[in-house]
């Protein structure tokens, strides 16, 4: 990976809806030499895949909350995902240091919403229990790209 790559990649991640021709102007490439870097790039797995953004308020999901799940014996983060994405409430899941295994950051509806949602993520094989948090406002809200 060198500097073109990782340009792509930046340019990915600020609009994964971007031309080869943005793509190409971003990296300082013709538009068929960045689709070629691109699909190197994905066929490496440097680049898993492609996704939308959807904003919870769209969607009125207002309700958040951060979970923390401890596990039935020691399930590998890949198998936790797995059965974690299934649940398009978990937004955001993390393994962790400390007492729990993982962090999950969850958006609902409301509150009968988000409980139905726990329920799903506490029937997993893998999850033993949960300790849930509800977010009562945001403090600071940056963006990551």
């Amino acid at each position: 990976m060198d500097g073109i790559d990782e340009e792509i990649i930046r340019c990915v991640l600020r609009n994964a809806r971007s031309t080869y021709a943005e793509l190409g102007e971003a990296a300082g490439l013709s538009a068929p030499a960045a689709k070629r870097r691109l699909d190197r790039l994905v066929a490496s797995g440097a680049i898993r895949g492609f996704t939308a953004l959807i904003d919870p308020q769209a969607l009125a999901w207002r309700t958040e909350a951060f979970v923390e799940v401890y596990c039935k014996g020691n399930p590998t983060p890949v198998e936790l995902r797995q059965e974690l994405e299934e649940i398009p409430e978990v937004v955001e899941a993390c393994t962790v240091s400390g007492a729990a295994d993982a962090m999950l950051h969850m958006l609902a509806r409301d509150i009968t919403h988000l409980e139905q949602a726990i329920q799903r993520v506490r029937e997993a094989d893998s999850i033993d229990r949960t300790e849930s948090v509800i977010v009562l406002s945001r403090l600071i809200n940056r963006p990551r790209a």
